[in-house]
C-alpha cells in the first residue's frame, strides 16, 4: 500500500471515529423537532395512502425540495427499512460534514496537520451547539434537509477557494436541491470572495455599499392576523426580540473574525486571512439585512427570509479556524491537553443532550422500544389504528415537559389538525396557509378542559376520530394508555 493511500485510510478512519463519537455525544432523535414537518413527505412518498387529510402542512415543504424523493428512493433501491435508512443517512450527513471540514482545513493550514485535525475536531464537538438566536444547531440530532445543504456548502467553499468552479456549482445545485434557503448563505459567500478581492485590488474597500449586492429582498404585502399569530410565536426570526447573550453570539463571530485575519497575517496563512475577512463582511451584511426586514413592522412577512441563518454557515468555518488556532497554539502536541479539552467540550454538550430530552433514550436505535411514553403511545397508533384515521391532540403537544419535542405524524404515520408549534413554523414560511392553521388550532383550544361535547364538535367539522389525552375523559372509549398519555376513540 502506497503511503498516500495508507494516508488516506487512516484519514477516513479518524473521521469514521468521529462520526460515531458525535452520535453518542449529541445523541439521534429521528421523529422529533422538525422531522415532523421533513419526513412525512419521505413517508408519503413510500406509503401513498398515509396523511389523506392536512397534507399541505408537509408538503409545502417537500414540494421545495427533493430532500423527500432522494431519501425515499434510496429506501426503496436499497429496500433499507425507513428507520436504518434514517440513520446510515444521518451517519453520512455528519461524516461529509467532517469530511468537508478537513479539507477545508487543508486549505486553511496546508503545512499544520494538527491544525487540521483541531479544526474538525472542534466541529464535531460542538454539532450542536446552538447558533446565536436562529433555532438552528450546527447539526441536527435527525435527518433533514439543513444537515444535508450544511455539507455541500463547505464543499462549495472549498471547491470556489480552489477555484473549481464546476465542481463548487454541482455543490451548489445539490444543497439547491436539497433545501430551499440554506444554499443561499454558502453561495453568497463565495460570490463575496472575488467581489472584495476586485475592491481590494481597486483599493475601493472604504466603500462596501457594493458588496450588498450579494443579497436581494423583495417587498412584501402586508400580513393577515392569522399570519401574525403565527409570526410572533417565531420569535428568533425577529433580531429585536433576541436576549443579549444571542445577540452576543451574532456580533462576537464578526470581531473573532478581524482578529483571526491578524493572527493568519502573521503566521502567512493567507487563504485563511483572506476568507477571514471576508466573513467579518459577511456577518455584517446579512445584520443589517435583518434589521431592515425586522424593524419596519410593515416587513414582519419578510422576516421569514431569515437573514440571520447565515449564521448557520458562518459558525461552521468559524470553529474549523478556531480549532486550527486552539491546536497550534494552545493543544500543540501534548495529548492530555487534547483530551482534557474535547472531554469536557463533550461532556458539556452530551450533558446539554439530556437536558433537552431527559424522557428519551440518548441514541434512539432503529427497531428499539422507545423509552417516551408519548413515543410509545404514538408506535402503538401506527401499528392499531386505520390508515385514514384522523387524530386531535393538545395543539401544545410538542412543548409538554416529558414529550421531548417528538413528533405526532411523522412517528405515528397519521394525519392530526394543525398544532401550534411545528405548523406555526410551515405557515410562517407559507401565509396562505394561516387562516387554516389559526382555525384548528383555535378548534382545539383549550385542549385541557375538552369535555365529550368538545371532542364530538371535531369529529362533525373535521372528522376526527380519535384523541391523545393526557387525563380521563367520560364519554370517550380509550383503547390504550400508560403513565402519560390514553389514545382514546371518539364515539
Amino acid at each position: 500500500m502506497s503511503t498516500s493511500l495508507l494516508q488516506r485510510f487512516k484519514t477516513i478512519f479518524g473521521l469514521a471515529l468521529l462520526t460515531l463519537g458525535a452520535l453518542v455525544v449529541h445523541g439521534y432523535h429521528p421523529f422529533s423537532e422538525d422531522a415532523e414537518i421533513y419526513l412525512p413527505g419521505v413517508e408519503r412518498i413510500l406509503h401513498p395512502d398515509l396523511f389523506p387529510t392536512g397534507q399541505e402542512f408537509f408538503l409545502s415543504h417537500a414540494r421545495m425540495t427533493l430532500f423527500p424523493n432522494v431519501v425515499a428512493f434510496s429506501l426503496r433501491v436499497t429496500h433499507v427499512p425507513l428507520e436504518v435508512g434514517l440513520l446510515l443517512w444521518h451517519l453520512a450527513s455528519i461524516f461529509l460534514l467532517l469530511l468537508a471540514c478537513w479539507e477545508l482545513s487543508g486549505l486553511f493550514f496546508p503545512d499544520a496537520k494538527r491544525a487540521r485535525w483541531g479544526g474538525v475536531c472542534l466541529v464535531a464537538a460542538l454539532l450542536t451547539i446552538p447558533v446565536a438566536g436562529t433555532a438552528l444547531y450546527i447539526m441536527d440530532q435527525y435527518l433533514n434537509p439543513r444537515n444535508l445543504a450544511a455539507f455541500a456548502g463547505v464543499f462549495m467553499l472549498v471547491r470556489t477557494l480552489e477555484k473549481k468552479y464546476l465542481q463548487a456549482l454541482l455543490w451548489l445545485g445539490f444543497a439547491a436541491c436539497m433545501h430551499p434557503l440554506m444554499w443561499v448563505f454558502p453561495f453568497s459567500f463565495c460570490v463575496l470572495l472575488p467581489v472584495m478581492e476586485r475592491f481590494e485590488e481597486r483599493g475601493k474597500m472604504q466603500s462596501a455599499t457594493g458588496l450588498a449586492s450579494v443579497l436581494w429582498i423583495p417587498l412584501s404585502p402586508a400580513a393577515s392576523a392569522a399570519y401574525h399569530e403565527a409570526a410572533k410565536r417565531h420569535g428568533f426570526h425577529y433580531i429585536q426580540r433576541w436576549a443579549w447573550y444571542e445577540l452576543l453570539g451574532a456580533i462576537a463571530p464578526l470581531l473573532l473574525f478581524w482578529w483571526f485575519a491578524r493572527v493568519a497575517r502573521r503566521r502567512q496563512w493567507p487563504v485563511v486571512e483572506r476568507v477571514c475577512r471576508a466573513f467579518a463582511v459577511f456577518g455584517l451584511v446579512y445584520l443589517a439585512s435583518a434589521l431592515v426586514v425586522d424593524l419596519p413592522a410593515r416587513f414582519e412577512a419578510l422576516a421569514r427570509l431569515q437573514p440571520m441563518r447565515s449564521l448557520h454557515f458562518l459558525y461552521i468555518v468559524m470553529f474549523v479556524v478556531m480549532g486550527g488556532l486552539l491546536a497550534e497554539y494552545v493543544l500543540k502536541d501534548r495529548a492530555w491537553r487534547w483530551l482534557l479539552l474535547f472531554a469536557l467540550l463533550s461532556l458539556g454538550m452530551f450533558m446539554a443532550q439530556r437536558t433537552l430530552f431527559p424522557a428519551s433514550t440518548q441514541v434512539e436505535w432503529p427497531g428499539a422500544e422507545p423509552r417516551n411514553p408519548w413515543a410509545q403511545a404514538f408506535v402503538w397508533i401506527r401499528q392499531n389504528t386505520p390508515v385514514n384515521a384522523v387524530f386531535a391532540l393538545d395543539p401544545e403537544y410538542m412543548d409538554i415537559v416529558g414529550e421531548d419535542e417528538i413528533g405526532f405524524r411523522c412517528l405515528a404515520q397519521r394525519s392530526r389538525l394543525a398544532d401550534g408549534v411545528k405548523d406555526n413554523g410551515v405557515v410562517s414560511m407559507f401565509p396562505p396557509l394561516a387562516e387554516k392553521w389559526w382555525q384548528q388550532v383555535q378548534a382545539q383550544t383549550p385542549w385541557k378542559n375538552f369535555l365529550a361535547e368538545d371532542f364530538a364538535r371535531l369529529k362533525s367539522t373535521y372528522g376526527v376520530g380519535w384523541v391523545v389525552v393526557q387525563q380521563p375523559v367520560a364519554g370517550l372509549d380509550c383503547r390504550y394508555q400508560n403513565a402519560a398519555v390514553r389514545v382514546c376513540k371518539v364515539p
